[in-house]
């Protein structure tokens, strides 16, 4: 094997090896309809010439076939699956996404805006799917996509839960890994580089990374549900998603349902706001014990908050008002999540809804090559032409999420919210299943 196509000594750690496949699997798939394979030799030989392409390696001595660039382990474990992976109740689980621009030319071949996301399965099934997504702008093809099945040992229903702030980027510059954005789970997904998070990615093995995530099977015998939805300030049009600008407020609703067969003491909750939204209200509480509502002393959004005792089928809403606001967003499409959080006892349940903002941006004044030939951006002239992104999928492409914008429910494993709850606040007495019922909930089942 030449030099130029050896793996790099820090993507060969134990940890990151090879994958077993299964027989049936077909997951894979790319926007040209199927890239072709190639092996290890005959990369070397020269067969791609300057084309930059991702996985299409056959026979990769240290990951084997490169197409199916998803895969799982139980957290902690290294046996990993591509295919499918049975799951158990209680037990963490790590999605990765291997990238590798296959051209054995370094940085001669750099594939530019290279960005990775992960779409979740959102209902709850025996078996739940996890895409990944690899896309770079003048690759070719420059849009690839694969799956891992996530599947219950006994056919129990369950979904799965992404554990927030567990992206993790692995590359032959951070061997121990370092934490990237949860956008990864979002249409935007998250660029990925080398020596730095630009989006570039040079040709060869040692240019090679991992990106990964951690998510939990969350079985839906569980003892309480948690829903959460938006709405445009005053609309009362409860969704997942909806579309606003800078400046603009959106209402927000936790729905909290007491599922079990007994009551439960010292229910809390807390909401997570991202970077790019501001608290604009009170926070209301309204439930049996509190049908006109009460404004919470506590400010979930900074802290867990007690909202009380509840009965059998008992239920609450929490309702608050947030502001777009322009701290940091990227041009373009930006998809604001919020994540509403209840715990009861030592188990948090989570969902989430989004607020998305189309950023317009000036576009920067054209450069004059005719009076300043020398500067760098005149002399690039055999730069690959970019490829449009392609947003819509073909209707024959193999199994995947075609909405990934949709994210499910989640739970955050830690010690119990109850247990470090800020303080009960004096909401009333155990809420009965007649409690209070808002008429546009209707919109949110």
């Amino acid at each position: 094997m030449s030099k130029a196509i050896k793996f790099g000594a820090a993507l060969a750690i134990s940890v990151f090896g090879g994958i077993a496949v299964s027989q049936s699997v077909s997951a894979w798939g790319d926007s040209d309809n199927g890239r072709p394979s190639y092996t290890e030799e005959q990369i070397n030989s020269g067969v791609l010439k300057n084309q930059i392409i991702f996985n299409t390696i056959s026979n990769n001595s240290k990951y084997g076939n490169e197409k199916y660039f998803v895969s799982a382990a139980e957290s902690g474990q290294t046996n990993w699956q591509a295919g499918e992976l049975i799951v158990e109740e209680g037990k963490e689980y790590v999605i990765r996404l291997y990238a590798h621009n296959n051209n054995p030319q370094g940085t001669k071949t750099v594939a530019k805006d290279t960005t990775v996301m992960f779409a979740i399965g959102k209902d709850s099934a025996s078996s739940v799917d996890v895409n990944g997504f690899i896309k770079s702008s003048n690759a070719k093809p420059s849009e690839y996509w694969d799956y891992v099945t996530l599947k219950s040992a006994d056919g129990r229903a369950f979904y799965l839960d992404y554990l927030e702030g567990s992206a993790t980027f692995y590359n032959n510059k951070n061997l121990n890994g370092i934490n990237v954005s949860d956008n990864v789970i979002t249409t935007n997904g998250i660029k990925i580089g080398y020596d730095k998070l630009d989006g570039n990615i040079p040709g060869c093995y040692e240019y090679a990374s991992y990106t990964t995530i951690k998510v939990k099977p969350i079985f839906t015998d569980k003892n309480y549900t948690v829903d959460k939805r938006v709405s445009i300030h005053g609309a009362n049009n409860w969704t997942e998603s909806v579309e606003a600008k800078v400046g603009d407020l959106v209402d927000f609703v936790i729905k909290y349902q007491n599922t079990t067969e007994n009551a439960v003491s010292n229910v809390a909750i807390r909401d997570i706001l991202p970077d790019n939204m501001e608290l604009a209200s009170d926070i209301v509480l309204k439930n049996g014990a509190n049908p006109n509502g009460l404004v919470l002393k506590g400010n979930v959004t900074t802290g867990w908050v007690d909202i009380g005792n509840y009965g059998i089928n008992a239920t609450a809403y929490v309702t608050f008002t947030a502001k777009v606001v322009d701290k940091d967003m990227i041009c373009g499409k930006n998809i604001l999540r919020n994540w509403g959080q209840i715990g009861v006892g030592k188990v948090t349940l989570q969902d989430s809804a989004d607020v998305v903002v189309q950023k317009t941006c000036k576009d920067e004044p054209k450069k004059d090559c005719t009076t300043n030939p020398e500067m760098a951006e005149c002399q690039k002239k055999d730069e690959p032409k970019k490829e449009d992104k392609k947003e819509d999928k073909k209707q024959d492409e193999p199994k995947k999420e075609t909405t990934p914008t949709e994210v499910t429910p989640s739970v955050m494993p830690s010690t119990g919210a109850t247990e470090i709850v800020m303080g009960a606040l004096g909401v009333g007495s155990v809420v009965t299943a007649g409690g209070y019922y808002i008429a546009s909930r209707k919109n949110l089942r």
